[in-house]
């Protein structure tokens, strides 16, 4: 049997998890994800653990934060003036928002807090900081 090689387009079921067990994301039931082994378009333990199955085969993939979603980082939280929102901007605590930097770039953020003058933002990655825990089993290589 054919063994993925870098450059190989491959598809696969998965379920990734934190340590602590929780999944945060899975194809179950859904459609196989489609990559290409080592191409760096998606997370690159991922991409590098393929390489060597073979259809059929199944594979727990641990990838450290730093190499995951990055670490996470304290000066991407910020305050977000109250006196710069739109009238009747009033959003929860937790809920995600888009928003624009100052290039027109769109970033998805967190809001975390809230204080009299300002809504706390945090533009970290939801999975910044965290191990993740993938067991995959390679459907194909296409």
């Amino acid at each position: 049997m054919a063994k993925v090689k870098e450059g190989d387009t491959v598809n696969i079921h998965y379920t990734g998890k934190l340590e602590d067990g929780t999944v945060f994301d899975s194809s179950e039931g859904g459609a196989p994800l489609e990559f290409k082994a080592g191409a760096g378009e998606f997370l690159k333990g991922l991409e590098e653990g393929v390489i060597g199955m073979e259809a059929g085969d199944e594979k727990t993939i641990r990838i450290p934060a730093e190499e995951g979603y990055g670490v996470y980082m304290q000066e991407k939280v910020f305050e977000f003036g109250r006196d710069r929102a739109p009238e009747n901007f009033n959003p929860e605590i937790g809920q995600e928002l888009q928003m624009y930097r100052a290039d027109g770039m769109p970033i998805t953020v967190k809001v975390t807090g809230k204080t009299e003058k300002a809504f706390i933002m945090d533009c970290n990655h939801p999975l910044a900081g965290k191990n993740l825990v993938f067991e995959i089993k390679l459907v194909e290589i296409a």
